[in-house]
């Protein structure tokens, strides 16, 4: 008997302490027994909606703890602060007092958000105007001690919430609707706790605007047996995204290329590169799936978070098909705000100016700065002395700034910085190259490649050679289309043009992917310079000399890894009507016919598993 109590007391201890080694995953048995036992109360108190928030908020919390710890705290304090101060500016009546509240809101929660996650860039620049020494502190840790009269908790290193930029974007999102009278105040406590902490998109999203959300508190539970099927069919897909496709091909290939691409050819630093923009895609996304399965079998329905991103034919809109509620919230908060697509505003040359400064810090270089500033006046110069001009150019400023802080939400580094600019100058390039005749655009992309052969002769450097071969590839195809259309040719074959169209948006983000997957996953203090130098080396193999023989031998070597790659595209691009037919013929399975495979399912999943699974990537944001 006695040691049954000791069985059963770690067990109860392990089932309730944190352990930062093990969080909750959606990947892990664990997080399905959880979820099991969360269902089963749910059933029971599924119509009595105040009961069943309540209940969720809790489990919600308890979710966060498994995956956080003590960080649980922290979203307490921004539900409770949110909650009032909404509640807050309701009440009053008076423009001045309700910018006043809004203002302070917005501070207090970008405030918490800046430290955790900008601390580390904040400290880099004091030391640089300063020239002192300075090093972060953890006050909240300190707290903590300083409570439990210990040194259990380290204050020289200021750790991530996990999730805190979306739960953080939601919370301003309630404020801002509460503010510009959307939606009113949430009147119940655990209503609005449940809003922001809802614990199957708490911490990697989909962010869940207010308007959308806080009404489906009040409704009844429904669920039919056709949307059971497709909630099922969402889990089940996200965890074969998740698991054969993202944590298979990263743990078996990409990872070691981006640990060590100077030990690789330049075919495998490319293919680690290509592989990494399905990778990050089906991990993200599967992650997004598994969190509408599992909120739609409890009657809660979250928004689309992807519309197959890679079937975009711009940049443009690639990023109206990835990461949507991140696009929706930068869209509504910042860059209409800014002026949007009628005019510019001071905000708009403020933050050129202050990403000016950012680089320069992030750089070392005075020189970076200088060409950001020497930018910048030019287009104030043109919008004011070309009023033609000025609409477009203080659009194209304003999305440039929207994409920039974008890049920054990710992180303070430098190699996010430079991903979110590449992204919005691909964005500024093809506005004005979508309006060019095919002569213009042939015209010009032969320029631009005869003058990479020159600096390729005259100034060898790899990035050169890539640059070099991608112009070569877009030549060729625009070389093609210029002669069709001597010819006579007109609108014939537009199946082709689309898909030319998808494979250059395709290669330029994945390109710019090299940027934002190099600094991803460390240390901040240590992120710039390894992202920079991962990137150069990945650019230096990719643009040397290839030994074009043994690449036979390296397909055959990563067959498994390159079939998966393949599979996962193919599947990806499939048309969105096939894809629909599928998971409605999923959903209407007889349930023994879908428990069956599902099983098979699962059991296939199962072949895949790592040693070690794998966390999900947005985790870290």
């Amino acid at each position: 008997m006695e040691n049954l109590a000791h069985i059963a007391l770690d067990f109860l201890t392990h089932l309730f302490s944190f352990d930062k080694a093990h969080p909750l995953l959606f990947t892990q048995f664990y997080f399905w027994a959880f979820f099991a036992i969360v269902f089963a109360v749910f059933c029971l108190v599924k119509n009595k909606c105040l009961l069943r928030n309540i209940f969720l908020f809790f489990v919600s919390l308890f979710f966060y703890y498994k995956t956080s710890g003590l960080f649980t705290l922290i979203l307490i304090f921004i539900t409770l602060y949110n909650y009032f101060a909404a509640r807050w500016m309701h009440t009053r009546k008076k423009t001045g007092s309700r910018n006043t509240i809004l203002a302070l809101s917005v501070i207090v929660n970008l405030s918490i958000l800046f430290y955790f996650k900008y601390a580390y860039f904040i400290t880099d620049v004091v030391n640089n105007l300063t020239g002192l020494e300075f090093r972060v502190f953890d006050v909240f840790s300190w707290v903590g001690n300083e409570i439990t009269q210990s040194n259990r908790f380290s204050v020289d290193a200021i750790l991530l919430p996990v999730g805190i930029s979306f739960y953080t974007f939601q919370a301003i999102s309630y404020i801002m609707d509460v503010y510009r009278k959307r939606i009113k105040p949430v009147r119940n406590i655990f209503d609005f706790g449940f809003y922001v902490s809802f614990f199957p998109q708490l911490v990697a999203g989909p962010i869940v605007r207010a308007n959308e959300f806080i009404p489906q508190l009040h409704k009844k539970y429904f669920l039919s047996r056709k949307q059971f099927g497709i909630a099922v069919f969402w889990i089940m897909n996200g965890l074969v995204k998740k698991i054969v496709l993202s944590d298979y091909i990263a743990v078996n290939f990409i990872d070691r290329v981006f640990d060590q691409p100077l030990l690789y050819t330049g075919f495998e630093n490319l293919m680690a590169l290509f592989g990494y923009s399905l990778q990050v895609y089906a991990d993200f996304s599967g992650y997004t799936d598994i969190a509408i399965g599992v909120a739609m079998l409890m009657g809660f329905y979250l928004p689309k978070n992807f519309n197959s991103p890679y079937k975009a034919k711009s940049p443009g809109e690639f990023w109206k098909r990835w990461h949507m509620s991140l696009s929706r919230w930068l869209q509504d908060y910042l860059y209409i705000p800014l002026g949007g697509n009628r005019n510019g505003t001071f905000g708009s040359f403020c933050i050129i100016a202050m990403v000016a400064a950012i680089a320069v810090f992030l750089s070392g270089s005075w020189w970076v700065g200088l060409g950001v500033g020497i930018v910048t006046v030019i287009l104030v110069l043109l919008a004011v002395f070309r009023p033609n001009s000025r609409k477009t150019i203080t659009t194209e400023i304003n999305r440039m700034d929207t994409m920039l802080l974008g890049g920054l939400w990710h992180g303070a580094s430098w190699n996010f910085m430079i991903w979110g600019g590449l992204n919005g100058i691909g964005m500024l390039f093809y506005r004005f190259w979508k309006d060019w005749s095919i002569y213009g655009r042939t015209l010009f992309i032969l320029s631009v490649t005869f003058l990479l052969r020159i600096l390729c002769v005259f100034v060898p450097q790899p990035v050169f050679n890539v640059l070099f071969a991608w112009c070569l590839v877009v030549l060729a195809g625009n070389m093609i289309r210029m002669l069709y259309n001597l010819f006579g040719g007109k609108k014939a074959w537009q199946w082709l043009q689309d898909a030319w169209a998808i494979f250059q948006t395709f290669t330029f983000i994945t390109f710019t992917r090299l940027f934002f997957r190099s600094g991803s996953n460390l240390d901040p203090a240590v992120a710039n310079e390894t992202a920079w130098n991962t990137a150069k080396n990945m650019v230096n193999q990719m643009g040397s000399h290839w030994e074009v023989s043994k690449i036979p031998e390296i397909v055959l070597h990563y067959r498994n890894v390159f079939i998966l790659i393949v599979i996962g595209l193919v599947i990806h691009w499939l048309p969105e009507k096939f894809k629909r037919r599928y998971r409605i013929w999923f959903a209407k399975m007889p349930i023994p016919v879908m428990i069956l495979v599902c099983a098979l399912i699962v059991f296939v999943i199962y072949q895949f598993i790592t040693a070690d699974l794998q966390a999900f990537i947005y985790f870290q944001f």
